[in-house]
């Protein structure tokens, strides 16, 4: 545009020229001269305007010339206030918001995600998954276990400890849990058993190992605990049973009201946090979240398979049919950009205008004359030809007069 408006410039001066030194021979070019001479005039002053307000013209420092440049800084001032006055108010935000179907449009996406919103997906999956990538790993790992650390300190494990336990008690639940403790002590019992044969020999005196009565003490201690935990398998109404009942309902009372055992809970949960071994088990989990969500930014189309996908998709759906849901999502997204603007509108307004006081002269001069600069050319091409006509009607109106 540039080229095309200095040319059409350079061509009325030519025919200017042609025109002035040929006037004599025919009238009508009395015409043609008045119309280019005009025409240079408009378009050199129209040149004059657009270069004056992104330099100064021919580098020669006129005033009230490079006027882009000089006020850059007032420019952004004046932007930033145009956009906190116009854009960045609560109740103008919430009344553009209020007509938009945000949960229909993310219903949509999760019902059918290989739809036309493929670029829009593949585009947003490769920018989660480069700002995944590019985090500090180590860094990042540090503050997810670090979180997870700081919950798991300030969790209260003994209270609802006590309630699942009061909650299987009540609806005797309980029966499984004293069957697997049987099985558990029947197997340990018969793994174990050559050490209640040493406890009964150490003990036993000389006249009974001589007489062989530890022996026989020891087969009736082994024998007694096996027919014991044989008995309370078979019969639901064993006394020792029954006493293990009452006792995990008191624990269960207990975990919820007892200073002392809850505060050993406590020092156990402390313990366990600090162990290696569930530091290992934390880390396990950060580095398969991490690959995880890499992966699944890599391929959408895989994440959205199997089960995960199923759900997501019903979700869509839902979001699409159920208007009570809609509703309830699209009025807290209302809520949530209104707040933001309400809490970080200042910040937005002072992020403009400190990104333009950071540009040098040169850059915000190159980023709005690129942005704006074709229009400013076809002005220099309506100056040329609005100038000439003006040039022509001055001339004609010369002859009338």
């Amino acid at each position: 545009m540039k080229i095309i408006a200095t040319g059409l410039l350079v061509l009325m001066a030519i025919v200017y020229f042609t025109s002035k030194s040929y006037e004599e021979v025919h009238p009508a070019l009395g015409f043609v001269r008045a119309f280019a001479e005009a025409a240079m005039v408009g378009g050199l002053a129209d040149w004059f305007a657009v270069t004056a307000l992104f330099r100064h013209p021919m580098g020669i420092p006129i005033p009230h010339t490079a006027i882009i440049p000089r006020n850059k800084d007032r420019i952004g001032n004046t932007l930033a206030n145009f956009l906190k006055s116009n854009f960045l108010i609560t109740r103008i935000v919430a009344q553009r918001m209020h007509g938009v179907d945000l949960a229909g449009g993310v219903g949509r996406f999760l019902k059918s995600p290989s739809g036309g919103e493929g670029r829009l997906k593949m585009g947003a999956s490769r920018l989660i998954g480069d700002i995944i990538a590019s985090l500090d790993q180590d860094r990042l790992g540090s503050m997810f276990k670090g979180a997870v650390k700081s919950q798991a300190r300030d969790l209260d494990l003994a209270t609802p400890l006590g309630q699942i336990l009061e909650v299987v008690m009540k609806e005797n639940r309980h029966g499984p849990l004293i069957d697997s403790t049987i099985k558990w002590a029947y197997r340990t019992l018969d793994a174990n058993e050559y050490v209640i044969r040493a406890i009964v020999f150490d003990r036993a005196n000389t006249v009974m190992r001589w007489t062989g009565l530890d022996d026989r003490l020891a087969n009736e201690v082994v024998d007694g605990l096996y027919k014991l935990l044989a008995d309370m398998a078979s019969d639901p109404e064993h006394p020792v049973r029954t006493k293990s009942e009452e006792a995990l309902a008191q624990l269960a009372v207990e975990l919820k009201t007892d200073p002392a055992l809850r505060e050993r809970i406590e020092q156990w949960k402390l313990e366990m946090i600090e162990n290696p071994a569930i530091a290992d088990w934390i880390d396990g989990i950060w580095e398969n979240g991490r690959n995880a969500l890499l992966k699944a930014s890599r391929d959408p189309d895989a994440a959205m398979a199997g089960h995960f996908g199923d759900a997501l998709m019903q979700l869509g759906s839902s979001l699409q049919k159920d208007p009570i849901l809609n509703r309830q999502l699209n009025r807290f997204a209302r809520r949530a950009v209104a707040g933001v603007v309400a809490s970080y509108g200042d910040n937005i307004v002072k992020l403009v205008s400190e990104t333009i006081h950071g540009w040098d002269a040169q850059t915000i001069t190159d980023r709005v004359e690129n942005a704006v600069g074709r229009d400013l050319q076809y002005i220099r091409v309506n100056g040329t030809l609005v100038g000439g006509l003006v040039g022509v009607s001055l001339h004609t109106l010369g002859y009338w007069i």
